[in-house]
């Protein structure tokens, strides 16, 4: 069994790792696709808060907004709010009159602002997250 730190460190690792996987989907133009790996990013970072804080495996959800409380972040209603937008991009099952209706909107502009937005976010997070490991 992973000790309380690896296993944080494998969810800051991974969302690092898709990261990467967002940027190379962005420059192929798969700009939907991109915004879901973007969610993944959040969602894994956060992760790594809430095993941190409750010393348990996280919940298996994909609320970016529900994971926050139990990773007692302080963070500012902006965020917060931003946070709702981001749990949209998380599409893969859902209905495909939806997910025709996100792509619509997924034009390289709207991408390109939604991943600014994530990237600070999660450059935030990792911020937070050293203080909190040492």
């Amino acid at each position: 069994m992973l000790s309380i730190k690896d296993q944080a460190k494998h969810w800051r690792d991974s969302a690092q790792n898709d990261l990467k996987t967002m940027k190379v989907l962005f420059g192929g133009k798969r700009y939907s696709d991109s915004l879901f790996y973007g969610h993944i990013v959040l969602e894994k970072i956060l992760k790594a808060f809430v095993i941190l804080e409750t010393k348990k495996e996280p919940p298996k959800i994909h609320n970016l907004i529900r994971l926050v409380e139990p990773a007692n972040l302080d963070l500012d209603d902006e965020n917060l709010k931003y946070f709702a937008t981001v749990n949209n991009f998380n599409i893969r099952a859902r209905y495909d009159d939806y997910k025709n209706d996100f792509y619509k909107i997924c034009t390289k502009g709207y991408v390109t602002e939604n991943s600014v937005k994530i990237v600070k976010i999660y450059k935030l997070l990792c911020q937070k997250l050293k203080q909190k490991e040492l």
